[in-house]
């Protein structure tokens, strides 16, 4: 029994709907998923909704990107309160930063010659979480690359022409965030560059699980975050990071063989520590 536990929708970055999403869950015969977009909880309700009537598990979930030392971090909260006050203000506060980002990011586009406006990105996204794939697909409609991810080559990938950074929260704020939600705290693919000192930081910062099994991840990075697992007793948890077909790195949902006691553990988690529980 295999679970997915990181995915992304239509309501960040990703080119499927919840609704698509739970149908191939369902399809797969997943035992759980869980949406987790950038910086917006919006795709969970609709996620569990798909789902009623179903053998198929929805956790709530939340993707948060920071920034540690240089290092981009991505934190996953799972079990939080959907309607946090203070949560939703950070994601907020990030959506109007990522939004001044696109701007400038259009900007330098157009400087190059590239007759791209903000109107046509914000056509590629709901607006809620509008992030560089908007501007890659709005390219592509263009018909200025030939797929997405020569947009990033060529034009907005890091020390590219028409790169811009992105504002972070760092991760001890995000951490703080998602516990105060009544989250999870768990660190996203940390075999992408995170150091072990970092991952230790983050351990003494209140995270409770490492995302051992990741699309991206190598045999040698899997079991290296599961050595740091059980000598720190943290949560493992894993997913395919999947973007849907239309995403930088195509990968399908359940397509990481990710075992079941993850997400077997994480509803453990949540009931010993009386998470709330969305129908």
């Amino acid at each position: 029994m295999s679970c997915d536990l990181h995915i992304h929708s239509t309501y960040s970055d990703g080119s499927q709907t919840p609704e698509e999403i739970v149908a191939e869950a369902i399809e797969k015969k997943l035992t759980a998923i869980a949406i987790a977009d950038h910086d917006t909880v919006r795709g969970v309700r609709p996620a569990l909704k798909a789902a009623r009537g179903s053998d198929l598990r929805v956790i709530p979930a939340v993707e948060i990107s920071t920034e540690f030392q240089e290092t981009e971090v991505h934190i996953l909260g799972y079990w939080i309160e959907l309607d946090n006050d203070d949560l939703h203000a950070k994601f907020t506060y990030v959506r109007e930063a990522r939004r001044l980002r696109a701007d400038e990011i259009v900007s330098k586009l157009r400087q190059s010659g590239i007759e791209i406006t903000i109107e046509d990105v914000l056509a590629q996204s709901d607006g809620v979480s509008l992030g560089r794939p908007h501007v890659a697909q709005a390219l592509l409609e263009k018909g200025y690359i030939k797929n997405v991810q020569e947009a990033f080559d060529r034009y907005i990938g890091r020390g590219r022409p028409a790169y811009v950074p992105r504002y972070k929260l760092s991760p001890y704020e995000a951490v703080e965030a998602i516990l105060n939600a009544s989250g999870c705290p768990v660190l996203a693919h940390p075999g992408l560059g995170v150091s072990t000192h970092i991952i230790e930081a983050l351990i003494e910062a209140g995270i409770e699980g490492l995302e051992a099994y990741h699309s991206h991840h190598t045999p040698s990075n899997t079991n290296r975050i599961l050595r740091i697992a059980a000598e720190h007793d943290l949560l493992v948890t894993g997913g395919t990071d999947s973007h849907g077909p239309s995403g930088s790195y195509p990968v399908a949902v359940g397509d990481e063989d990710v075992p079941d006691r993850c997400a077997l553990e994480l509803i453990a988690w949540a009931e010993a520590h009386r998470a709330p529980m969305p129908a």
